[in-house]
């Protein structure tokens, strides 16, 4: 099966996850169903110290899942093994009109990059990734060959992402 997927990519505080999720929020408002991937730092946890999910991967569970009426999740503990790739990933996940992938700088989809002012840095990835097919900053930037948005323009970004990843009727 061919998945769309598209990232939001940039430095630390560059706006990814505000993006991200006003794009969720459009693109569903639009009446898509969407999917989100985010890489996270490695020492990242969602569940609680003291949970029972927290006790049985404590004890050395590789897989727990929780499940209620209302949602699931399944937690993986690496243990020994590498982390697994997007594509991994991906293949795990359920179907969607598109996937929304915040972070992964450096894996080989389409991507927009965001920048901020208050960014913990402003180096340009887009100069070092062919797969960067859009900026969206909240200041100006000049002489550029993609496409920039204003960080707030979600409609823009999302017409943008459905012509870009033939979301089409």
């Amino acid at each position: 099966m061919m998945r769309r997927v598209f990232g939001i990519t940039g430095w630390k505080n560059s706006g990814k996850t505000t993006l991200t999720e006003k794009l969720v929020a459009e693109l569903v408002r639009r009446g898509w169903k969407v999917s989100t991937v985010k890489h996270a730092h490695h020492d990242f946890d969602i569940d609680k110290p003291g949970a029972d999910s927290f006790r049985h991967r404590q004890a050395g569970a590789t897989e727990v899942a929780i499940v209620s009426d209302r949602r699931w999740a399944l937690m993986h503990e690496l243990r020994d093994e590498d982390e697994p790739t997007l594509d991994a990933i991906l293949s795990r996940l359920g179907t969607s009109d598109i996937v929304l992938v915040e972070g992964y700088k450096r894996e080989a989809h389409s991507k927009i990059e965001t920048r901020r002012l208050e960014a913990k840095d402003r180096a340009p990835l887009s100069a070092n990734d062919p797969h960067i097919v859009a900026i969206a900053a909240d200041f100006a930037i000049a002489g550029q060959s993609l496409p920039v948005f204003d960080l707030d323009d979600t409609k823009s970004i999302a017409d943008f992402i459905e012509r870009t990843a033939g979301l089409t009727r």
